[in-house]
């Protein structure tokens, strides 16, 4: 339900705040006057797409609001998918920049225009005369028959199944195409794989053998450093460790004159002690350094290895040559057990399609029932809307599965007496596409809580007894259903709970639309005008009381 609508520096609009009734609202005017202007307005809350053409004033931003009252329509889980903050009042804002930049907004967080677009079928149902076009679609009116069928659940479950079994079969039909692999293409990857296994790579410790291969190309330089170190610290004409031992001595004999001297003593001693340990571990290290030209070899054999399976699969660690060994495996082993996995994969395939078919029987049966049922409703209302030897028919075929289900539908329509009924797209004119979709959405609306619901004149092309009936229609769907009605017709504005007037403002230097709720006596005066033109006669005005009383 829309409780507030502003509107800000849009095409004729300048500034506008509308609060439509819960029930029932009526938007006339002259035309032209930019009736139509404030859908347009609305449909940017939808989602819809805008450029800087709609700005009144092209310095100043244009901003459209609307303050929806969400409470009926359980959408806890939609603001929770989108992490958006809930409340039972929902606020959308869009803004449009003189520099074309478009920012949507709902509950103060930024969204894309997709997720408007998922949320705002939720909360409007825009009608217009060109909605005729959409009545003419298979899908549109499978659905009508699903909606007014209230089968939630079972269509949910043959979705569900479906695509399962779409799942299924295109896993059935990736093995049929990975199994029509050429000989040449199946030999150059048992090539691949034969090469990948050779190398062991699980075996291969990379970094290990870079540096052992470091170690192994420097061997005799380290050793002789290694031989040259340990000399000077016990070997040479000065040995290091000699020249420590003569000064642990001197320092010794100081250190019994003087106490304050044993400090130098002690650490001398602590050099000594870790000089004998670091010969000791060079004298070990050298002998452990081993010249080995075969394990050279051997170490550069593998690197070179491994460095042209990076080069030539374009990967740069192990972990991606051990990812490429794998898928190899894999699709080799569908080629290897082809039979057994496509058996397999038909077998499963058969058993989800026929969980989906058997389910879209059940769908079927029951379209089928509902279908007569709806044409029987159908035909009733459209008599009471001016077509009154018209007659409906809901034709189902059955066809291949499909996201839908198994059925085939077409409307088939005819509006004279007489005459078979032929499908809808043929036969109807624009004012009976129009009735006809309004008698629907009437019919539906006793079905299930719909969104608010605006009419842009669907009135077109029907006056007197027939605009009676379809406003008394209009304000039954309103007691379950908020409904606003763009209209030129005097049986409409009678009706309304609220009456907006929308004119055109001279006054100023660039013309501005301007919307007024009128009061009951404006009302009365405008509905007059719209009965006798711009100067109503008293009789005018008497009709005009008369019709709001017939209608309230």
């Amino acid at each position: 339900m829309i409780l507030h609508l502003s509107i800000r520096n849009y095409a004729l609009i300048e500034s506008l705040d509308l609060s439509p009734a819960h029930q029932l609202s009526i938007i006339t005017g002259e035309t032209g006057a930019g009736k139509s202007i404030m859908l347009g307005a609305i449909g940017l809350l939808m989602g819809h797409r805008a450029d800087t053409k709609v700005l009144w004033n092209d310095q100043v931003k244009c901003t459209v609001e609307g303050t929806f009252g969400v409470a009926a329509y359980k959408l806890e889980d939609f603001f929770d998918e989108n992490d958006l903050d809930y409340d039972d009042e929902c606020i959308i804002r869009r803004e449009i920049s003189p520099s074309g930049k478009s920012r949507a907004f709902i509950n103060d967080t930024p969204v894309t225009l997709n997720v408007l677009k998922a949320l705002s079928p939720s909360l409007l149902d825009i009608h217009s005369q060109h909605d005729g076009l959409l009545l003419a679609e298979q899908s549109y009116q499978l659905n009508i028959v699903d909606t007014y069928s209230q089968h939630p659940l079972l269509l949910d479950e043959y979705k569900r199944q479906f695509a399962e079994f779409a799942k299924s079969e295109k896993h059935l039909n990736d093995l049929l195409s990975a199994t029509a692999l050429s000989t040449q293409e199946e030999d150059y990857k048992r090539f691949v794989l034969a090469e990948l296994e050779e190398a062991e790579l699980e075996k291969l410790n990379v970094p290990a053998l870079e540096a052992e291969q470091q170690l192994l190309e420097h061997a005799e330089e380290i050793t002789q450093r290694l031989r040259e170190a340990s000399h000077l610290l016990d070997e040479s004409e000065i040995p290091v460790l000699s020249q420590l031992s003569i000064l642990k001595e001197n320092l010794s004999r100081l250190s019994s004159l003087n106490a304050d001297f044993s400090a130098f003593t002690e650490r001398v001693q602590s050099a000594l002690l870790d000089l004998k340990d670091l010969h000791s571990d060079l004298q070990r290290k050298e002998e452990d350094i081993i010249v080995d030209p075969e394990r050279i070899l051997v170490v550069s054999e593998s690197l070179d290895k491994y460095n042209r399976l990076t080069q030539k699969h374009q990967v740069s660690d192990i972990g991606f040559l051990l990812d490429i060994r794998d898928r190899l495996v894999e699709e080799l082993s569908h080629i290897d057990n082809k039979e057994a996995t496509i058996k397999e994969a038909e077998t499963v395939r058969n058993l989800a399609y026929e969980t989906a078919n058997k389910t879209a029987k059940k769908l079927s049966q029951a379209r089928q029932l509902h279908a007569i049922e709806l044409a029987k409703s159908i035909e009733n209302a459209i008599h009471k809307v001016g077509i009154e030897n018209g007659q409906i028919e809901f034709k189902l075929t059955r066809q291949a599965l499909d996201s839908s289900g198994s059925d085939k539908i077409q409307i088939l329509f005819s509006a004279n007496k007489g005459l078979p009924a032929k499908p809808l797209r043929d036969v109807a004119s624009g004012g009976e596409f129009s009735r006809l979709i309004f008698v629907i959405k009437y019919l539906i609306a006793t079905k299930k809580s719909l969104p608010t619901i605006i009419f842009d004149e669907i009135d077109t092309g029907v006056s007197g007894e027939i605009a009676l009936k379809m406003i008394q229609m209009m304000k039954a769907m309103s007691k379950r259903h908020q409904v606003i009605s763009i209209s030129h017709l005097p049986q409409f504005a009678a009706g309304g709970d609220k009456h907006f007037f929308v004119y055109k403002d001279n006054n100023q230097a660039k013309t501005i639309t301007q919307v007024k709720e009128l009061n009951d006596e404006e009302r009365v005066s405008a509905i007059a005008t719209m009965i006798a033109g711009d100067k109503p006669s008293a009789s005018a005005y008497k009709n005009a009381q008369e019709l709001i009383e017939s209608v309230t």
